[in-house]
C-alpha cells in the first residue's frame, strides 16, 4: 500500500514544474486578451459558434462562466454557448502537456472537440433559428453602432475556479504569479488523489477489476464518463483525463467525459438564467451531444 502511495506521489510530482509554466503561461493569455475575447464573442453574430468553439478550446479558467454570463443577458446564441461547452477542455490540455510521453494526444483531442462544437453549434442554431433572432437583431444593432449601452448590460461579478476576477481592468503582476501558484497547487492535490485511488483499485482488483469497474469498453463507458463530466468543478476534468491517460477508459470515453465538462459555467447558468426550463435544455442538449460522439468514437476509434 505504502508503495502505490509513494507512486502516485512521484508521478504527481513530476507534473508539478510542468503544470506550473503552463499555467502562467494562461495566466499571461488570460491577461493580456479576455477582454477581446470577450469582445469578438460578444460581436459574433451568427459566426458565434464558430468563435466560440475556436476560443473555447484555449485552456483558461473562465471562459465558459464569461460565455455563461453573456448568454443568460441572451448576448450570443444557444449553438455559440454550447460550441463553447463543448470545446472546453479544462483541466485537459495542462495535464497532457505536463506529461512529455502523451503530448501527441494534444492535437488530436482538441481537434475532434473544435469539429463536434462547430457542427452541433451550428446544428442547434438552426434548430432554434426563432429563438435567436432576436439575439442575432441584438447583436447587428451593436455592430453598427445603434445600440449604445450594449456592454452596460452585461454582468461580469463571477469569480473563476480559484476565486480570482473574471476581468481585470488593471493588470496586478503579483496576481500573475500568485494565482498560478495556487492553481497548480490545487491541481496538483486533484492529480495525485486520482492517481492513488487509480493505483489502489489497479492492486486491489487487478486489470481485469478496473475493467469492470468502468465498465471496460462497452457503449456505457462513455455514458458514465459523461455524466461524471457534467460535475461543475475542475477534479472532473482532472479524474477523466487521469483514467485516460492511465488506460482505464477509452478515448472515446474521455471525448464524452471533457464535452460534457463545461466547468463552472453550469453554476452560473443555474444560478443566473431566469428560465429553468431552459436551463435544463441545456444540459440536455450537452449530455446527448457528448454521449452520443463518446460512443460514436469509441466505436471508431476505441
Amino acid at each position: 500500500m505504502f508503495k502505490v502511495f509513494l507512486d502516485a506521489l512521484i508521478d504527481s510530482a513530476k507534473m508539478l514544474p510542468f503544470l506550473l509554466l503552463i499555467y502562467i503561461g494562461i495566466e499571461f493569455l488570460e491577461y493580456k486578451f479576455e477582454t477581446k475575447i470577450r469582445e469578438k464573442v460578444e460581436r459574433a453574430g451568427r459566426a458565434g459558434p464558430a468563435i466560440g468553439s475556436l476560443f473555447g478550446s484555449i485552456p483558461q479558467c473562465g471562459f465558459s462562466i464569461l460565455s455563461t454570463a453573456l448568454y443568460t443577458q441572451r448576448l450570443v446564441t444557444l449553438g455559440t454557448l454550447l460550441a463553447v461547452y463543448l470545446s472546453t477542455s479544462d483541466e485537459a490540455i495542462p495535464m497532457i502537456l505536463s506529461r512529455p510521453d502523451k503530448v501527441k494526444i494534444v492535437l488530436p483531442l482538441i481537434g475532434i472537440k473544435i469539429l463536434i462544437a462547430l457542427f452541433f453549434g451550428y446544428l442547434i442554431d438552426l434548430i432554434f433559428v426563432k429563438s435567436n433572432k432576436k439575439i442575432l437583431t441584438h447583436v447587428a444593432k451593436h455592430k453598427y453602432g445603434e445600440c449604445e449601452n450594449y456592454q452596460t448590460e452585461i454582468k461580469l461579478e463571477e469569480k473563476a475556479c480559484c476565486g480570482h476576477d473574471l476581468v481585470v481592468k488593471k493588470p496586478d503582476y503579483k496576481e500573475l504569479f500568485l494565482h498560478p501558484i495556487i492553481h497548480t497547487a490545487k491541481i496538483f492535490l486533484f492529480i495525485f488523489a486520482v492517481s492513488f485511488l487509480i493505483g489502489f483499485l489497479f492492486f486491489k482488483f487487478g486489470e481485469g477489476g478496473i475493467a469492470k469497474l468502468f465498465l471496460g469498453h462497452s457503449i456505457f463507458q462513455p455514458i458514465l464518463a459523461a455524466f461524471i463530466g457534467l460535475i461543475p468543478n475542475c477534479s472532473a476534468s482532472v479524474a477523466i483525463t487521469q483514467l485516460y491517460l492511465d488506460s482505464a477508459i477509452s478515448f472515446g470515453s474521455v471525448i464524452a467525459g471533457l464535452s460534457a465538462g463545461a466547468g463552472l459555467g453550469l453554476i452560473v447558468l443555474f444560478k443566473e438564467n431566469k428560465n429553468l426550463k431552459d436551463t435544463l435544455r441545456i444540459i440536455g442538449l450537452l449530455l446527448l451531444i457528448s454521449i452520443f460522439v463518446g460512443i460514436l468514437i469509441q466505436q471508431f476509434y476505441g
